[in-house]
């Protein structure tokens, strides 16, 4: 009897090791993303000028590839084996349908919120009559949540134990889009420290367009463990997303450095001329 319930003991001391673990992975996958978007925006405490645009296209092109890949293998791929596992439909049919509805998910966010990128000189979305600087924060933000989102499922997946996703794939994951966050949050703290704002303030400004990627992906790790049975879908919608902001963002050059953007006329108010 007692060398039982020694045994019992020591399969709950590993358990609960095990949890633990899992708990750090999350924690670890939540925080990466949004510590590169602080990261880069602590760049305006010692960096003289904006950062070279050269510098963001590597950096940009970089996390792009990094990010299609964990696209790929992270998500695209374990919605294909977990539909193929589940044997209730197509295994292809989940990827593509949830593939599809992510794209016109993020198509249907860039066309009713204004915003205004980097790399562009006219703002996108709605006529609006906010300031740049708040729509170059929106851009960001607007970004963000395909990310949070991508690394909240995976993570989920994870917790859930499902062998499709490894925990290396959802840390690969986050750093990739740790990389991407670094010149974000210098685009949003430079700008604004040239125009006469205190590097404190837009420091604060640059980290806190970064605050989406956690709130997403905290927010879809409660929700998919409440639908699981659509995970495929999820995980997929998730990936169409993902390559949606990559193609309209990291793949498009930057024309010249930041204050190009900056520069960028802001969309007049509705009905004036």
């Amino acid at each position: 009897m007692r060398t039982a319930l020694q045994r019992e003991c020591t399969a709950c001391r590993l358990k609960g090791n095990k949890t633990m673990s899992n708990m750090t992975k999350v924690i670890i996958g939540i925080v990466l993303p949004f510590l590169g978007t602080a990261l880069g925006s602590a760049t305006v405490f010692f960096l003289k000028k904006e950062m070279n645009s050269k510098l963001q296209n590597l950096l940009r092109g970089f996390a792009a590839g990094v990010m299609i890949a964990a696209s790929v293998w992270s998500l695209l791929i374990p919605s294909i084996d977990m539909a193929e596992a589940a044997g209730k439909t197509a295994a292809w049919l989940p990827a593509v349908v949830g593939f599809l509805i992510g794209i016109g998910f993020m198509l249907l966010l860039d066309s009713l919120i204004p915003h205004l990128h980097t790399n562009s000189a006219r703002p996108e979305g709605r006529p609006s009559a906010m300031g740049k600087n708040l729509m170059l924060m929106l851009a960001v933000t607007l970004h963000n949540i395909p990310e949070g989102m991508a690394v909240g499922i995976v993570l989920a997946g994870m917790l859930n134990g499902n062998n499709a996703i490894s925990a290396s794939g959802a840390i690969a994951l986050a750093v990739g889009i740790a990389i991407q966050n670094f010149p974000e949050g210098a685009i949003i703290s430079a700008p604004l420290a040239a125009s006469g704002t205190s590097k404190g303030k837009a420091f604060a400004c640059g980290t806190l367009s970064g605050v989406a990627e956690p709130v997403g992906a905290i927010l879809t790790i409660l929700v998919t463990s409440l639908v699981t049975p659509v995970l495929p879908y999820i995980l997929a919608f998730a990936a169409g997303a993902m390559i949606s902001m990559l193609s309209s963002k990291n793949l498009s050059p930057s024309p010249g450095p930041m204050s190009t953007a900056m520069s960028a006329p802001s969309v007049p108010p509705s009905g004036s001329r």
